[in-house]
């Protein structure tokens, strides 16, 4: 077809790009099919789209028309290589024929410069060198590859901020446990569940003993790696339908349901006392418990037993627990 009379063809790969970018099920899907309408049009033998992977080095395929993956995965092996066309082009950002096949870069603007995202390739084997139209279909092609690669990372970096930030406003940044105000909700919960079975939840509040001497003496970097040791040892020592979060400066805090509290607890008390010395100083934890629906109804009131449980416990020395007094 002479080069001029493109119309139907462009419009092939203007449908199969909006297809990509707005419609299809999946990145490659959308790149697989403006591929194939690209290399149609221009009546080529096959072709190939290698991506740069943001992560690492080297050249990914991802999408081939009328080719094997064998030979498409050694084109990207072979593209790694600074001297081939493929490379070159990402490189000087220019459509590049060498014999029968023309590469051209995938390139978006990004932080006022060029980011290379990878390099479309076509293989015409013994038909005439492209002329200007067919060039600018091909790299409009490229562009839209691009503009479609380029969004699907965003949106997927969207995504993994969101699921970063999901994970962080349920967590504890120093020990990776929950956080204060997600135990509130599992408290709810768990008391909810309670109240409708007439069972039994153990709140119970745990202290680092002498923490806060331990901080002025031997410094908060110190005392930063004893609360993370006390998270792993609470983390490892209970069930898997108990919860722990950080509750405080200096205290934990737990969920356990079903009569079992005590023993959980007494298991924590014992598990962090086996923790070898940090900077010279052993560590050990003291811990209130409260039960309900015995000490409390609402998880207010029970944390209310706990806290006072935890001040007779301290009392006793460190390493003690105490449960609470009914009323």
């Amino acid at each position: 077809m002479p080069d001029a009379d493109r119309s139907p063809q462009t419009l092939e790969i203007l449908k199969a790009a909006a297809h990509a970018l707005a419609r299809a099920s999946s990145l490659e899907a959308g790149l697989g099919r403006l591929l194939a309408a690209t290399a149609e049009a221009l009546d080529a033998k096959s072709g190939v789209l290698l991506l740069a992977d943001p992560d690492r080095a080297g050249l990914a395929v991802g999408a081939m028309h009328a080719v094997d993956a064998g030979t498409a995965e050694a084109l990207a092996a072979a593209a790694a290589a600074g001297d081939h066309p493929a490379a070159r082009s990402i490189a000087r950002r220019e459509l590049i024929v060498d014999g029968g096949a023309t590469y051209v870069p995938l390139v978006v603007q990004r932080d006022g410069g060029q980011l290379g995202l990878g390099v479309l390739a076509i293989d015409r084997p013994g038909r005439p060198a492209l002329g200007p139209t067919e060039q600018a279909v091909l790299e409009a092609a490229a562009d839209l590859a691009a503009a479609a690669i380029d969004r699907a990372r965003a949106d997927s970096l969207a995504i993994e901020r969101s699921e970063w930030l999901q994970r962080v406003s349920h967590s504890d940044p120093l020990t990776g446990l929950a956080n204060a105000r997600t135990f509130g909700r599992v408290l709810e919960l768990e008391l909810a569940r309670a109240g409708r079975q007439r069972g039994e939840v153990s709140v119970a509040i745990f202290d680092v003993d002498g923490l806060g001497r331990m901080n002025s003496e031997a410094g908060h970097n110190v005392g930063d790696d004893v609360l993370r040791e006390v998270a792993a040892v609470l983390t490892e020592s209970i069930r898997l339908v108990d919860t722990v979060a950080r509750w405080g400066a200096d205290e934990f805090a737990l969920i356990a349901p079903g009569s079992a509290g005590l023993t959980v607890a007494r298991r924590v008390l014992d598990a962090v006392g086996g923790v070898p010395a940090l900077a010279g100083r052993g560590v050990t934890v003291s811990a209130g418990l409260a039960r309900f629906p015995t000490d409390g109804t609402t998880g207010e009131e029970l944390l209310g037993a706990a806290a006072r449980a935890l001040s007779s416990a301290k009392a006793g020395g460190p390493a003690s627990i105490s449960e609470a007094v009914a009323g």
